[in-house]
Parts: C-alpha cells; sequence; structure tokens
C-alpha cells in the first residue's frame, strides 16, 4: 500500500469514528429525553437513565453509519481536492482509481461490521434496553416473548407457555397452562387454539379451544369443546413486550417468520424487516463509492457545502428507504422489491459516478 493510501485510509477512519460516534451519542441521548416523561414517575436513578442511552446506542449507530460514511467521504476528499493534493497525484502520473481502491476494500468491510452490528450487537442490546425499561417501569418482569413463544405468569400465579401468539389476529396456538400450589403441580392445560374475545363493557377474556385438563391429585383427565380463562394478560399487556424487529437478528427473524407461516400466518412488516435487516448493510459499501467519487467530478465547496450536500444525499436515502418499506408493509410492493430498490439505485448511481472519475 502506498503511503498515500494509508494517509486517506487513516483520515477517513479517524474522522469516521468521531462522527459515527458523536451522531449515535447525540441520537441516543435525545431518545433518552423523549421518553424521560415514562420514567421520571418511578424514580430511576441517574446510572439506569445513562445505561438505558447507552443500551440504545448500537442500534443508532447502525441506522446512522451510512450517513457518517457518507460525510466522512465527503469531508475528507473534499479537502483534498481544495489543497490541489488531488491535482498534484494527477500531475505525477498518479491514477486515482489506484489510490481508492483500498477505500473499495474499506467500504466492503464496513458493510461486513453493518452486518455485525445488526444481527449481533443491536438485537442483544435492544433487548437489555427493553428489559432495563421493564425493570424500571414494571419493577419485575412477568413476561417473556421470543422468536413468537410466549412465557408468562398469570394473576392467580399460573405458569403459562403459548407456543406461537400472533400479534395482529390476537390468537394463540399450542398453550400450556401449568395450575402450581404450595410448590406442587395440580393442575395441567393444553388447548390447541386461543382466541381473545372483546366483551362490551370490560376489557375482554381468552376463549381455549380442544382443551385438555388433567387434574394431577385425583389422575383425571376431562376434556372440553371451549372453556374461558380469565386470568391470563390481555393482548394490550402482550403489545408493550412482543419482541420488536430490531431486538432480532437475521437467524432468529426468519425462524420467526416461518413459524407464523406454518402455522397459516402471513406478517408482511415481519418479512419485510427481514429482508431490510439483509440488504441495510450493502448501503454503507456504496456510499463510501459515491463520497470518494462526487469530489473526484468537482470542487464540493468549503466544509460547510460538502456538510449540506453529504446531508441532503441521506435525506434523500432515508426518504427513499421508509417510502418503499412502507410500500412493502402495506404489499403493494414485494419485500424483496421494497427493501432492494433504494440501495441498488444508490448502488448504481456510485459505479456510475465511480468509473467516470478521470486519471
Amino acid at each position: 500500500m502506498l503511503i498515500i493510501q494509508r494517509y486517506y485510509l487513516k483520515e477517513f477512519f479517524k474522522v469516521l469514528f468521531v462522527i459515527a460516534i458523536g451522531l449515535a451519542s447525540i441520537f441516543s441521548l435525545l431518545d433518552l429525553i423523549d421518553k424521560i416523561d415514562d420514567f421520571l414517575p418511578y424514580k430511576p436513578s441517574l446510572k439506569s437513565l445513562l445505561l438505558y442511552a447507552l443500551f440504545n446506542f448500537p442500534r443508532y449507530l447502525l441506522y446512522l453509519l451510512p450517513m457518517a460514511i457518507l460525510l466522512c467521504s465527503l469531508f475528507v476528499f473534499s479537502q483534498a481536492q481544495k489543497r490541489e493534493e488531488i491535482t498534484a497525484i494527477k500531475a505525477a502520473g498518479g491514477r486515482l482509481k489506484t489510490i481508492m481502491r483500498p477505500f473499495l476494500v474499506g467500504g466492503l468491510f464496513l458493510s461486513l461490521c453493518g452486518f455485525i452490528l445488526g444481527e449481533f450487537i443491536v438485537p442483544e442490546f435492544s433487548k437489555k434496553a427493553h428489559e432495563l425499561k421493564e425493570a424500571i417501569v414494571k419493577k419485575g418482569k412477568k413476561f417473556s416473548f421470543r422468536e413468537g413463544t410466549v412465557w408468562l405468569r398469570t394473576s392467580d400465579g399460573s405458569i403459562v407457555k403459548i407456543g406461537l401468539y400472533v400479534p395482529e389476529k390476537k390468537i394463540s396456538k399450542n398453550i400450556s397452562i401449568f395450575k402450581v400450589s404450595n410448590g406442587s403441580l395440580k393442575e395441567r392445560i393444553e388447548a390447541e387454539e386461543a382466541e381473545w374475545i372483546e366483551v362490551k363493557g370490560s376489557e375482554g377474556k381468552w376463549k381455549l379451544k380442544n382443551i385438555v385438563l388433567y387434574n394431577i391429585p385425583n389422575a383425571s383427565i376431562n376434556r372440553y369443546e371451549e372453556l374461558e380463562y380469565p386470568f391470563i394478560e390481555s393482548p394490550a399487556v402482550f403489545a408493550e413486550d412482543i419482541q420488536k424487529p430490531e431486538e432480532m437478528g437475521i437467524r432468529e427473524l426468519f425462524r420467526y417468520t416461518k413459524k407464523l407461516e406454518e402455522a397459516g400466518f402471513k406478517n408482511l412488516k415481519l418479512i419485510v424487516d427481514l429482508n431490510s435487516k439483509i440488504s441495510y448493510p450493502f448501503i454503507d459499501f456504496f456510499m463510501v463509492l459515491l463520497g470518494i467519487s462526487l469530489p473526484m467530478g468537482r470542487r464540493t465547496g468549503g466544509g460547510l457545502v460538502t456538510t449540506a450536500i453529504g446531508i441532503f444525499i441521506s435525506l434523500l436515502y432515508w426518504f427513499g428507504h421508509a417510502m418503499f418499506l412502507s410500500l412493502g408493509y402495506a404489499g403493494i410492493l414485494p419485500a424483496v422489491v421494497a427493501t432492494w430498490v433504494v440501495p441498488l439505485v444508490f448502488g448504481i448511481i456510485a459505479t456510475n459516478l465511480f468509473t467516470r472519475i478521470q486519471e
């Protein structure tokens, strides 16, 4: 690697570190400020509040990484263009595309970092943020949700396992209820399905279907077609604790969507979110390509102009990304199209600009 290549790479990653950490920190604190009214009635410690912001930091780092990469690339090479360094390299017989080659490798490396961040780090830290919020607000957790499977403790002290909960339909599949008294199991209820029934003038109730009731002390078995069970929490309570897509990696989200499909349910939003998790890291590479190509074609101006260009392109990306995701959620576009169109358009534009760099 040439000295000039090492110099620009060092400058690039140094500036990227400052911009990415700065943006993610600001947005994490803004998120905390936005939710502070939810926390204050419970008098949380300063440590808990700062931990909540810290746990949200990786999520914002992932979301803002493309913007940080673009701003960093534009800044470094706009400054190089401003100082006539690019002109000097060309005059000395240097080939710009050769000089920029390590940045293509760096872009792939950043895409890999984005993938690792989204697949392993963000889900774990998002879960921790959710659990911390629950600990502050509810002072204890009675609910567990993973890949559609729910574990909870009911108001009568029973332990309930729901094999698959479908939030949109308010339907539960493969329910097991364990009634415990004085440390021993007294009754076990197995139900094929449970449906939430809205009741006028009251909160509602769960209706179990195709039930087998095991009375342990009497060693008896009874079967019922339908049975009302009032002790399981309402879907409104479930909604607060259901695992969000950002709390799941690609593999976990894939297993969850497959589980829903096998049960006869298709959640378009989750399918779109799954495809988005796969396509999203590629934009990091395309932003590197775009950021190093733009300043080579023309002078982009001073620091404020460069920042404005970077912010404008980033907003354009976010607008397109959000719009196409919404079309995917609504079922207007297939999930693959909704999640890949914007990254590919940016990729085509960036590649075209890169190939036009004059040696």
